[in-house]
């Protein structure tokens, strides 16, 4: 009798499951979950909630030039808008730069989400204008956040950033942030300070 290629499967397939009935088992075993995901997110995630509404900004940038220091460093003027965001698991924040005269300076647009695991906060930092994305990490202690990042400097050389939100209140916070070149040995404190006021609870997208 002539076995076709399709009968033939049909008679190896049960033989298959008989004779190797432990290593499907595995495969089966494999494919399904190890071990239950949490979808609740922890109290923690509510720890950013502070920058969650619409801000307005004063922004100074640390100017080490002899006009700056004769006629002083120039100020910018910004907004930030920041929301819940993933189930939330953390927010989302868009922060726009500007100078005197309106003229956009800086767009960027960050996803900031916390990790119950590490027991802390993990960011990309998208700037708009420039393309580039960064990654940090983030933890709050002392009623204060700390940012930590690794990147390239304006140079080309490789620069720690540390940044901080501190003075924290509902209706204000400020901003600052610090920069190694050389592993964290020194700190070029206070490169970017802001200073921001609430003008509004909720933002739109």
């Amino acid at each position: 009798m002539r076995i076709t290629s399709s009968c033939a499967l049909l008679l190896v397939s049960p033989m298959l499951a008989t004779t190797f009935p432990g290593r499907l088992e595995a495969q089966r075993s494999a494919s399904a979950p190890s071990a239950r995901v949490a979808t609740s997110a922890p109290k923690e995630a509510t720890q950013f909630d502070f920058l969650v509404g619409q801000w307005e900004l004063v922004v100074k940038p640390k100017v080490n030039s002899l006009a700056a220091k004769i006629h002083g460093a120039p100020k910018f003027l910004g907004t930030w808008k920041a929301w819940r965001a993933f189930d939330g698991w953390g927010i989302e924040d868009e922060l726009r730069i500007m100078d005197g005269s309106g003229n956009p300076k800086s767009l960027s647009h960050a996803m900031r989400v916390y990790d119950p695991t590490a027991q802390q906060w993990h960011q990309t930092l998208l700037d708009v204008y420039r393309t580039r994305f960064t990654a940090s990490n983030a933890e709050w202690k002392d009623n204060q956040m700390t940012l930590t990042a690794s990147g390239t400097s304006a140079e080309g050389k490789p620069e720690l950033l540390r940044t901080r939100f501190f003075a924290i209140s509902p209706n204000a916070f400020k901003y600052s942030s610090d920069r190694s070149v050389d592993n964290g040995a020194h700190w070029d404190e206070g490169v970017l300070q802001i200073d921001a006021k609430r003008v509004a609870a909720t933002a739109p997208r």
